[in-house]
């Protein structure tokens, strides 16, 4: 064989190799799915399902998203993007609360989005004119009609999405009341034993002065207060106090002076007569 013939036979199995791998299936996009728990769309938080889910309604609307329904366990909102004046597209968000097996005031909530592209179709109508004997005659005056075709539809699986979304769920949840410590109660005052107990004598008590003192004699000499000169009267003097005519009323009856005892004078003696010079 010659050698131009071995490289043609060589060439041509590199062409049905190339053809034959060329013309083998892709694989599906199903087989990509591997059901794992990868915590992609999922976040478990410590408060109850309705309380989740308000949370998350509030970090949808945060960001502009137009909510479409809104339950106790269940959102779903949307928020549509222009990228260029030919292609729009829309986020579409839908959040489900459920409450954990294990502890009623804990709960998971699931979140996906999901990603629809749109375009503008233009639509052209040309008028047609009806002719009777030459038939229908379409004419080049026409409208036009402009309308949005989705053309494509994809959920959103990029883990650093969901991961900026649950961190601004995060910052909505009900924030835990505080419980008030309880007051030490107070102890009450303790009631001293009385005196016999203690072995001490009880103290005796002290005789009340009577209620009305007896009048000073009028003869009674004044009080070393009243015989001192009156203090120098301040500048503001009060005002003095009326005069009560009180001579109809009770005043202490003074005791009768008593009588001064007579005395006698006794006769002065007469004077000697002085002896006469001798």
């Amino acid at each position: 064989m010659s050698r131009s013939s071995v490289y043609g036979a060589l060439g041509l199995a590199l062409v049905l190799a190339g053809v034959s791998g060329c013309s083998s299936k892709k694989p599906a996009m199903y087989e990509h799915e591997n059901f794992d728990d990868s915590g992609t769309f999922s976040r478990s938080f410590s408060v109850s399902e309705a309380g989740s889910c308000e949370a998350a309604r509030r970090a949808l609307l945060s960001q502009g998203y137009i909510i479409t329904s809104s339950d106790a366990n269940q959102v779903a909102g949307n928020k549509s993007f222009q990228q260029s004046a030919e292609n729009h597209m829309q986020i579409s968000f839908n959040i489900t609360c459920v409450p954990d097996m294990s502890d009623k005031q804990r709960s998971t909530m699931f979140a996906n989005a999901l990603q629809d592209r749109y375009t503008l179709k233009k639509s052209n109508t040309s008028a047609s004119l009806g002719v009777g004997v030459l038939g229908s005659v379409s004419m080049p005056i026409g409208s036009s009609d402009d309308s949005m075709v989705k053309v494509a539809s994809e959920t959103v699986t990029a883990p650093q999405f969901y991961d900026r979304y649950f961190a601004l769920v995060e910052s909505y949840l009900p924030k835990p009341k505080k419980v008030k410590k309880p007051e030490a109660p107070v102890e009450p005052a303790k009631a001293e034993p009385p005196a016999q107990d203690l072995g001490l004598p009880e103290p005796v008590p002290a005789p009340q002065a009577s209620a009305e003192t007896a009048p000073a004699p009028a003869g009674a000499a004044q009080s070393p207060a009243a015989s001192q000169p009156a203090a120098f009267a301040p500048a503001t003097e009060a005002p003095a106090a009326p005069v009560v005519d009180d001579s109809h009323s009770s005043q202490p009856v003074a005791p009768p002076v008593e009588a001064a005892p007579i005395q006698v004078q006794q006769p002065e003696a007469p004077a000697e007569p002085a002896p006469a010079g001798s």
